[in-house]
């Protein structure tokens, strides 16, 4: 076995891969860009080297950087991670010509397998079910417009050696085409260095399941059944489940089947991925191959208990597998949601700068249930705008699908993200989507149930009852605390008198009595809540101190809990001027907490109207300016390109949202913006 492998990655996946080579007794390096000096990757290895500056392509994905490393440290492996240089057969044969060991596949099957179109002739041959294309090389948009049109509209445009949502897009007509091959050809060079395209045939109503295989260099293999990778925006995952809602056991083992001949039919050895389009009569299409560890692999490690990594260590290093087909079988049910560090009411823009609080949910390990989550920062940290901007990986386990459904409820409600906007309240709206928990979902799911974008959650009056509770809870506590502060209390008062609050919550205004009847116990204080939806004064149990951004209200529940307390709701608040922040299943609210006789004169204070933004650009995110498509003095069209800005790898086209003309731009290509920077205005 190695004794020092080097991990050529950053960010959670490199955290990842350090946790298992520490448990296997397995030394760790490290390398880090300017940008990732203090990075949690580095600070968890052994060692750590640097290697260059920021962006990717000055350091993470530099062979001859990397290599330097391997040899100032002398390591034996290199694990690739997912991204960066994972599948580049060039990454491969320089380890190989070293005579270091890659964690990963063959150069051969790199090769074969990493480039799409020569991938799908391989899968035809191996009798694999594909979708219908044009496998050859596209030299222009106007030829990627005669394809389209002769495979048939709707088509998918991707990159050849793409992966990550990047470089891919849908187009629907003859404009959407030409468009779509020129974003996808400049996304393609910049994130792979590699702009060669092709199009294939866009399934309708399609659901996007994958199959983990495992194979060794002495010709065996195992697959461990699949994952559900439905939820996605903009052909980025979001969402992923295993087993999936959707799949029976004859097409579990089909598919199966068909990716383990693909894999033999390569040489394949290591973990890798067959990725298929699945169509509603369970028709599945090969898509393509990736031949490297998967973001979501943590769901499957959950179902099937086989740590994914080790075995990657282990077949690198020249073992057998131990697992045959028979061991691996399905134990419940896993729930993975992507952390993104982008604005969701901001059309899921990236967004940069610095952790101000991170805290994420205890992990646990249960008989019934699990939290784990996969992670590469941390409080106090940079999400820096040079790479991907996923932060975590929270995945959730239990017996069956709803029980992991609900665990994921309650750890995105429990984790605590400040400083960034962050995709958390859509990840919890999605978990609370009847289609989502129904299990009929397709890979167009967020494009038809928020065709406008996420603006939010509603939430249901049970659930603002609970929240105006625990809100006029809190205002007591605090009151109590300011009571014994001023002097009007004695310090060992156990006892105030009823308070009476108007609580307004969203559309809901209500009257709540709350009694301190005891003194707090530690972790808890016990509070007397009256109002005219409770059928009697009931007491709860409120943890939470002045202060604290986390706050739970829960009641006794003796069947359940055998004496214990049952969490109602967890909520992470901040103080306001009038009373309490509140977010809580995806929805954020001002609870204003006021006297009966206050809650009168603040209704008669005027509303305080903001300022008019409707005649400026204003930048979506932090990011370059690309492309500026209008001049002063130009009139535009609704919905016409006004500028291409460039954030975290991504290309966004800014539009004009109504007729207007251009009277001043601010900023020019290679200007680098800050959020609401203004681009420029209009008459």
């Amino acid at each position: 076995m190695f004794k020092k492998i080097l991990i050529a990655n950053r960010g959670e996946i490199a955290c990842r891969v350090i946790k298992t080579a520490r448990k296997m007794g397995i030394q760790t390096v490290a390398i880090y860009s300017d940008a990732d000096e203090g990075a949690l990757h580095v600070r968890m290895a052994d060692e750590a080297v640097h290697i260059g500056p920021p962006p990717a392509n000055q350091s993470y994905i530099v062979i001859d950087k990397v290599m330097d490393a391997i040899r100032q440290t002398g390591a034996e492996a290199v694990h690739p991670g997912y991204g960066f240089l994972s599948e580049n057969p060039k990454f491969a044969e320089a380890l190989e010509a070293e005579g270091v060991a890659f964690i990963g596949p063959p150069k051969g099957a790199i090769e074969a397998m990493g480039d799409k179109i020569t991938s799908k002739k391989i899968a035809q041959e191996a009798k694999v079910s594909t979708v219908p294309g044009y496998m050859g090389l596209i030299e222009d948009a106007e030829e990627a417009v005669k394809i389209s049109g002769e495979i048939g509209y709707p088509v998918m445009i991707k990159a050849s050696a793409g992966g990550g949502g990047k470089g891919m897009r849908i187009a629907w007509s003859d404009d959407e085409a030409r468009v779509g091959f020129q974003s996808s050809k400049n996304e393609a060079a910049s994130s792979f260095g590699d702009d060669r395209i092709f199009i294939e045939k866009f399934v309708t109503q399609p659901r996007h399941i994958e199959i983990q295989v495992l194979c060794d260099a002495h010709g065996n293999g195992v697959y461990l059944n699949e994952r559900e990778c439905s939820i996605q925006r903009r052909n980025q995952k979001v969402i992923e489940e295993a087993p999936s809602p959707f799949l029976d056991e004859a097409t579990r083992k089909a598919m199966g089947e068909q990716s383990l001949a693909l894999a033999h039919a390569v040489g394949y050895t290591s973990a890798g991925t067959v990725e298929f389009i699945v169509d509603g009569e369970k028709n599945f299409y090969f898509l393509e191959m990736n031949t490297r560890l998967q973001v979501e692999h943590p769901v499957t490690e959950l179902i099937t208990g086989v740590d994914l990594v080790e075995q990657m260590i282990r077949v690198a290093a020249g073992e057998k597998l131990s697992l045959t087909q028979s061991d691996i079988g399905i134990n419940g049910w896993a729930m993975e949601s992507r952390l993104y560090a982008e604005d969701p009411y901001r059309g899921f823009l990236p967004s940069i700068g610095r952790l101000t609080r991170y805290r994420p949910p205890e992990e646990v390990a249960e008989e019934k249930r699990a939290v784990r989550n996969d992670t590469g920062v941390f409080e106090g940290g940079e999400i820096s705008m040079y790479y991907d901007p996923m932060i975590a990986k929270l995945c959730t386990w239990a017996p069956d699908r709803m029980q992991a459904i609900e665990e994921m409820r309650i750890a995105l409600d429990k984790f605590e993200v400040e400083g960034i906007g962050h995709n958390i309240p859509f990840l919890s709206a999605v978990m609370d989507h009847p289609k989502f928990n129904s299990g009929y979902m397709t890979t167009a799911f967020i494009a038809e149930e928020y065709p406008d974008g996420f603006e939010g959650v509603t939430l249901g009056e049970d659930d603002l009852r609970t929240l105006s509770r625990l809100a006029a809870a809190m205002q007591a506590i605090e009151d109590r605390r300011a009571r014994k502060v001023s002097g009007q209390m004695r310090n060992d008062e156990s006892v105030g008198a009823s308070r009476r609050y108007h609580v307004a919550l969203g559309e809901l205004e209500s009257e709540v009595s709350v009694d301190l009847p005891e003194h707090d116990d530690g972790a808890y204080t016990e509070v007397l809540i009256d109002d005219e939806h409770l059928p009697v004064a009931q007491t709860f149990a409120v943890r939470w101190a002045p202060g604290a951004q986390m706050a739970t209200l829960l009641v006794d529940d003796d069947e359940q809990y055998a004496g214990g307390r049952r969490d109602v709701a967890s909520v992470k608040v901040s103080r306001e001027t009038l009373g309490f922040r509140m977010r809580y299943r995806g929805a954020d609210l001002l609870a204003r907490v006021l006297s009966p006789r206050a809650a009168e004169l603040v209704a008669k204070m005027p509303v305080k109207t903001p300022p008019d933004t409707s005649k400026l650009l204003l930048c979506p995110m932090p990011g370059l300016i690309v492309k500026v498509d209008v001049a002063e003095g130009d009139e535009i069209e609704e919905g016409q390109a006004l500028c291409t800005v460039e954030a975290m790898k991504m290309e966004n086209i800014l539009r004009a949202e109504k007729k207007c003309v251009v009277k001043k731009i601010n900023a020019g290509p290679g200007d680098s913006l800050a959020v609401d920077d203004v681009i420029m205005e209009f008459e």
